[in-house]
Order: structure tokens, then C-alpha cells, then sequence
């Protein structure tokens, strides 16, 4: 507390506390102030979502332009769009959030067991790599882009026979 008085009566004490709660949102608020200044030039994006994995674990997944950096948020020009990824047999399909991007401004491919979309429309950009979960055939891929979603489709590859190669023992 900045002051200090003589309470008379017990509710002094509940002023006192909201005083200070008060005081400390008004420093909150000039610090955050201070800080957007520096960030005009673009909006803020930051979001999350959390899943439970088929093996029962939480996964949180963070997305927007804002990242955390120890205890300072980094901004970055591109924003981290949100992206789903499905299994179904022997294909693997990724849908992202590009709104506000035109289909010739997107650009798509995968290097090694990565997939990297990249878009740019203006002031809108968009920036993720995503680690695919099984090794895919590069060649197979196809892309559509629609009301701002991107959809990849990938074949898989098949897994190897389990056979392996013999080793004498001696």
C-alpha cells in the first residue's frame, strides 16, 4: 500500500485492498500503453487451442503473429495460421486458415518430412512449418484453396514389410 491511515472501521480495510488492486491495474494498463505504441504498424494476433490426443496427452497449439519469448512477447509480420492435420487410410490431410489471401499468393511444398505454407496478400501474411506425422510421398501432393481455407492432401508411405534383414547370430 502507498498510504496508510488509521482505519475506523472494518470495510477501511476492503477500501484499502480495492485501492490497491485499483493501482495496479492503471500501472498494467500504462506498461500495455507503452508497449502497443511500438506495434501499430500491424494488428496483434495471438490464440490457442488444446486437443487431447488419441494417446490421452494434452496438446496446446498457439497461433497468431504474437510468440512468447521467456517472459516478452516477439512480433513477427506473418501470422501463424491455425491448421488441423487428419489421417484416413493411406492419406494425410492438412487444412489451414489463410483468410484474406488470394490462391496465387499461396505458396506450398514440402521439404523432407516438413510441410511449409507461405502466403502473402498485402498486409496479410502467413507463415507455418509443420512436422508431418509419417513420411509422405512429395509427389503425390494436391492443394485446394477455398473461402480461405488451404486443404494439402499427401499420400503416405507404405510402410516397409517388418521382415527386416536376418542377422546370424555367432
Amino acid at each position: 500500500m502507498s498510504y496508510k491511515k488509521k482505519r475506523t472501521s472494518p470495510f477501511d480495510l476492503i477500501d484499502d485492498f480495492f485501492k490497491e488492486i485499483e493501482d495496479m491495474f492503471e500501472e498494467e494498463f500504462e506498461r500495455m500503453e507503452k508497449l502497443s505504441k511500438d506495434f501499430t504498424k500491424s494488428p496483434l494476433v495471438y490464440g490457442f487451442r488444446m486437443t487431447i490426443g488419441p494417446d490421452g496427452v494434452p496438446h496446446i497449439e498457439e497461433f497468431g503473429n504474437v510468440k512468447r519469448v521467456g517472459m516478452k512477447p516477439k512480433i513477427s509480420e506473418e501470422r501463424e495460421p491455425l491448421v488441423d492435420i487428419f489421417e484416413s487410410g493411406n492419406l494425410l490431410t492438412i487444412v489451414a486458415e489463410l483468410p484474406g489471401v488470394e490462391k496465387d499468393k499461396i505458396d506450398v511444398k514440402v521439404v523432407d518430412s516438413k510441410l511449409i505454407i507461405r502466403a502473402s496478400n498485402g498486409d496479410r501474411k502467413y507463415y507455418k512449418e509443420i512436422e508431418l506425422p509419417k513420411p509422405v510421398k512429395p509427389e503425390t501432393a494436391k492443394a485446394q484453396y477455398k473461402n480461405g481455407v488451404l486443404e494439402v492432401k499427401i499420400e503416405l508411405k507404405e510402410r516397409e514389410k517388418e521382415e527386416g534383414h536376418k542377422i546370424k547370430v555367432e
